[in-house]
């Protein structure tokens, strides 16, 4: 399986001066201290806010990017995440709730806009969803069968998450892909870690009708 999804460093050919990738970041000259500590220090510090910036953006990158399923939009919609955290950041309060799940409840309303405004729901190549995924510690290549059979499973699954409403499609994307715990993802969502539980169950729920109605009709 690839190493890492695409991202703004792995678009040299753009070779926009402007733009630090995230993989060329420079190491952070804040290393020792919180988010939160940083968080309140970005107030008046653009620097902090900087460091915050360095921390975090190849992960709310990859969770635009899985959202809206190509590289300029997610590009795109990572700059209009931070910014608005950058406007507002004046109105984060430490109240025990981690930085990262006011930035992910950003994301998520920043997404939601961009598939409003365009009337589209997510559409990601079968090749982008794998470059998410975490290298193979072992991958038989004389299996050729197996795998193209893994390929098929994971085509069908990934049609039958984008058949979800958005806000499951949320929940999916922060269970797997950012791999939260429930109570992390409560605190993204603003709901209780029961809460999460009981719409995670749900979710699977649908997800497994939908799949097995994709089952029953011939694959795109």
């Amino acid at each position: 399986m690839p190493t890492s999804a695409p991202s703004p460093a792995h678009e040299a050919e753009r070779d926009d001066p402007t733009t630090t990738p995230p993989d060329l970041k420079a190491a952070d000259p804040f290393t020792g201290e919180s988010d939160q500590a940083l968080a309140k220090r970005a107030k008046t510090d653009r620097e902090a806010f900087g460091a915050l910036y360095e921390r975090h953006v190849a992960a709310i990158y990859r969770y635009v990017f899985y959202r809206v399923g190509n590289v300029e939009d997610a590009e795109d919609l990572t700059a209009r995440v931070f910014a608005r955290a950058l406007k507002h950041i004046h109105n984060y309060n430490d109240r025990g709730v981690p930085f990262t799940a006011w930035l992910y409840r950003i994301a998520h309303n920043v997404v939601a806009n961009f598939h409003r405004d365009n009337r589209r729901r997510p559409s990601v190549s079968l090749d982008e969803v794998e470059a998410l995924r975490e290298p193979a510690s072992q991958v038989d290549h004389a299996d050729a069968d197996q795998r193209i059979d893994g390929e098929r499973d994971r085509r069908r699954l990934l049609k039958a998450i984008r058949m979800l409403p958005p806000e499951r499609q949320h929940l999916i994307v922060l269970k797997f892909v950012e791999q939260l715990q429930n109570a992390e993802i409560g605190q993204v969502m603003n709901r209780s870690e029961g809460a999460i539980k009981s719409l995670y169950h749900r979710t699977l729920l649908q997800l497994r009708q939908i799949m097995e109605e994709l089952d029953r009709s011939p694959m795109e």
